[in-house]
C-alpha cells in the first residue's frame, strides 16, 4: 500500500503543478489582448499573436498534463491491485524514461532561448524582438515549472527504489 500511496502523491504533486502551466497561459492570453487593446506603438502592436500563440501553447500543455496525471490516480489504483509487482515495475521504468526526457528538455530548451536572445540582438525588427522576448518568457515558463518536476521526478524514483516489494504484496 505504501507504493500506491507514493505513486498517487506524486500524480497528485503533478495534476497541482501542471496548473501553474495554465496560470501562465492565461496571463499570456491577457497579455496578448492587453497589447491589443492598449498597444500604440509598432513593438506593442507587435507582441498580440507571440503571446497568443505562446499562452495557447502553454494552456495546451497545461491541460494536456493536467488531464493525463489526473487520470494516473485512478489508474494507479486499479494497476496496483491488478498485479502490484508489474504496477511497481512500470513506475520505476516510466520514471526513468521521464528522468531522460528532461535531460533532452534542459538541454534544448536553453539553446532555443539562446537563439530568440539573438534574433533580439541581430534582428531590428518589431515582430522579431517580439517573437525573440516572448519565446524567451515562454521557455523560462517552462524551465521553472519542468525544474520542479524533476526535481520530484528525481524524488519519487528514489523512493521507488526503497520500496520494499516483498511487504507490498503481503499487504
Amino acid at each position: 500500500m505504501e507504493l500506491l500511496k507514493l505513486a498517487t502523491e506524486w500524480a497528485k504533486a503533478e495534476v497541482f503543478s501542471t496548473r501553474f502551466f495554465i496560470l501562465f497561459a492565461i496571463l499570456f492570453l491577457i497579455a496578448s489582448v492587453g497589447f491589443w487593446q492598449l498597444g500604440k506603438t509598432d513593438l506593442a502592436k507587435a507582441y498580440i499573436i507571440p503571446t497568443l500563440v505562446a499562452g495557447v501553447m502553454l494552456l495546451t500543455i497545461g491541460l494536456g498534463l493536467f488531464y493525463t496525471n489526473k487520470s494516473r490516480i485512478t489508474q494507479f489504483e486499479k494497476a496496483y491491485n491488478a498485479d502490484a509487482p508489474a504496477f511497481f515495475q512500470s513506475e520505476i521504468d516510466r520514471s526513468e524514461s521521464t528522468l531522460k526526457q528532461f535531460i533532452v528538455v534542459f538541454k534544448v530548451v536553453p539553446i532555443v532561448i539562446i537563439v530568440a536572445a539573438l534574433l533580439i540582438l541581430f534582428i531590428n525588427t518589431p515582430t522579431w524582438r517580439a517573437i525573440g522576448v516572448t519565446t524567451i518568457s515562454m521557455l523560462i515558463v517552462i524551465l521553472l515549472i519542468d525544474g520542479n518536476a524533476q526535481s520530484r521526478m528525481e524524488a519519487y524514483h528514489k523512493e521507488l527504489k526503497l520500496v520494499d516489494l516483498a511487504d507490498e504484496i503481503k499487504k
